[in-house]
């Protein structure tokens, strides 16, 4: 048996504050056992407060990033995250129908964690029309899940309401949609409504819809919360694991890393996970089912 760590791409902004963006994703592969590689999409000055600046970096540059790393490594699954603009989604898209591009994971990053849109109407129809028909798993957050879907995101209060959004990106092409709970009433740190005892997020794929669940973690700590799923589910399938099985030890690695972070304080805002404690890892390894729990919703 081999001793060589597996290797997945992650194709993403660089967040300077550490807490999002490709380092997340390489924080959260390392305490995976997966190494993991780059392609930066671009420079953000931002910390746990907010975004100041985002520098894109030039497609082709991202482009060369992923000629380097396929030409040298053997790329067992990759992640995207924040692609910055509409250039750089059609280059994905374009690599990822070409078979460049294994497992691919597409967290679509339309929206930030404030609520603010990073990419507009021509972003959405990007990732609908050149991303999702090759995508294995895309993982919207609840606020991407309406645009993607064109729904009312208020109307995305429901385990099924969120199934129901699940199907109709699925239709774009993806094999699987993964809805991402943490934007529902009382989750979020200082939103409305009383805290849920679970977190649900909603996998739709070929047979049907699962809900997915963790315990709710009261803190304010959630920065990288989306980018660290995502990353682990990619982490996952480059390991072997199938997309049930690799989202549910995902969604056990986050709730891990939010309780091992949930004393810190880092910074003023939104402060990150602890990707590298034994929280998270101890989750995935043993017994991620004591963690996470998973139903099936009615079949598609």
């Amino acid at each position: 048996m081999s001793d060589q760590p597996v290797v997945a791409l992650t194709i993403a902004g660089s967040d300077s504050g550490a807490g999002a963006g490709l380092q997340a994703d390489l924080k959260t592969m390392a305490a995976l056992g997966v190494f993991a590689v780059t392609a930066v999409t671009a420079v953000t000055a931002q910390n746990t407060v907010a975004v100041r600046a985002v520098h894109p970096v030039p497609t082709e540059m991202v482009d060369r990033q992923i000629d380097a790393v396929l030409e040298d490594l053997e790329v067992r699954a990759v992640k995207t995250g924040m692609l910055a603009t509409v250039e750089t989604i059609g280059l994905v898209g374009r690599r990822a129908a070409a078979g460049d591009l294994p497992a691919l994971v597409v967290d679509p990053v339309l929206v930030a964690s404030t609520g603010r849109p990073l990419l507009g109407g021509d972003g959405v129809l990007a990732y609908r029309r050149l991303i999702a028909p090759s995508a294995l798993v895309m993982t919207p957050n609840l606020w991407e899940a309406a645009l993607l879907a064109d729904v009312d995101a208020g109307s995305l209060t429901t385990v099924e309401a969120m199934a129901d959004a699940g199907r109709r990106i699925r239709g774009f092409g993806s094999r699987w949609v993964l809805v991402k709970g943490g934007h529902l009433p009382g989750v979020e740190p200082g939103g409305t409504g009383s805290a849920p005892g679970l977190v649900p997020d909603v996998l739709v794929g070929p047979d049907g819809a699962v809900v997915v669940e963790a315990p709710h973690v009261a803190t304010s700590n959630v920065h990288g919360t989306g980018c660290s799923l995502s990353a682990a589910v990619a982490a996952g399938l480059a390991g072997g694991a199938d997309v049930p099985a690799a989202v549910v030890a995902a969604k056990a690695f986050v709730a891990g890393a939010l309780a091992g972070s949930a004393s810190w304080h880092l910074g003023a805002g939104h402060g990150p996970l602890d990707h590298l404690g034994p929280d998270g890892r101890a989750a995935v390894g043993h017994g991620g089912g004591r963690v996470v729990t998973t139903r099936p919703l009615d079949a598609i």
